[in-house]
Order: C-alpha cells, then structure tokens, then sequence
C-alpha cells in the first residue's frame, strides 16, 4: 500500500522511524516532509500535501493511506481535515486506530509524537493500515453525510427525534423556522 507521510519538526523523528518501518513491511513511502528539522517550520505545509497525495491517489484508484504526525497531532489532524476528501482521525490508542477505520473510514491518521513512546506510535499507524473499513450501513450512511455538507455546505436534516424537546413539544429552534 502506498503511505503518504506529513509532520513537523516534533514529528520529525517518528517520521523518519516510521518510514524505515513501512518500508520493512513492503508499504511504498511518499514522503511530504519535512526532512530536516528546523522549529519553526510550518506543519500545514507537509499535511496538507500529504491529504492531498491520498485523495488524488484514490481519484487514480489506487489504495493510499496517510499519516501526519506533529507534537500533538491536534494541529496536523485539523490542517489534513481541509483537504476536501480527507477523513483524519487523531488516534492515541489501538483501539481508536482501529475504530477509526471501522466506523470513520479515516484515509489519513494523525498521531502526537510527544504524547506516547516511539513503540506505541509505531503500533498505533500499524494497526490503522491493517483495519479495513467493513462498510457497515450506518457508517456509510454517516460519511455520506459528512460529504454531502462538504460538497453543498448544506447540513443533513434533523431527525424526527430531535424536532421534539424533551417536554414533548416542538423544539423552540425548529418550530421557530418553520
């Protein structure tokens, strides 16, 4: 599979730990950057390049998935999510990298490279690249509707649950605009 990576300085060293361990385990590495390590470089810059090397790989048909990587991972989640196409997830367990790709379809990960050892990291972008995406109805329907609003800016309709208040009666927001 082909991984496009993205950082900034603080990620600097798991991206470079990272990309030797993809390569060992037969991924083809498109690296976004940075690839020297300069404090006030401009993580936008190598994330938002690396959501964009995903999505235009999955335009070709071509299975890619990304990673960006930061001191957080906050700012490197938020930059890769304005690549229209992008679902990023910031993932800080096993368990939210896998539930990432099962429930969110997440085409790119972020991780903080000062929030857990390098080990952890490593097996938190692995268990991401190894979780397919099951197609469950209900999270198709939900990303549907993420990328619906992405392309028209128009928010989903609320459901007939959420038109009443908790008395009963209609809600004050809704009734108003009716």
């Amino acid at each position: 599979m082909r991984v496009h990576l993205g950082s900034d300085h603080a990620g600097l060293e798991l991206k470079d730990h990272l990309t030797a361990w993809l390569l060992d385990h037969d991924h083809e590495v498109v690296d976004h950057g940075p690839f020297v390590y300069d404090a006030l470089d401009d993580y936008p810059v190598f994330c938002l390049r690396a959501g964009e090397g995903v999505v235009a790989d999955r335009a070709e048909g071509r299975m890619s998935l990304g990673v960006v990587i930061g001191g957080s991972g906050n700012g490197e989640q938020i930059a890769a999510n304005k690549v229209t196409g992008v679902r990023c997830a910031l993932v800080w367990s096993e368990e939210t990298a896998v539930l990432a790709r099962e429930h969110n379809d997440a085409n790119v990960v972020s991780v903080g490279g000062r929030m857990h050892s390098l080990e952890d990291m490593t097996r938190f972008v692995e268990v991401f690249l190894a979780t397919p995406f099951p197609g469950d109805e209900r999270h198709v329907r939900r990303i549907g509707q993420l990328s619906v609003y992405d392309e028209t800016r128009e928010l989903p309709p609320l459901p007939a649950s959420a038109l009443r208040g908790p008395d009963g009666t209609d809600s004050p927001s809704e009734s108003a605009d009716a």
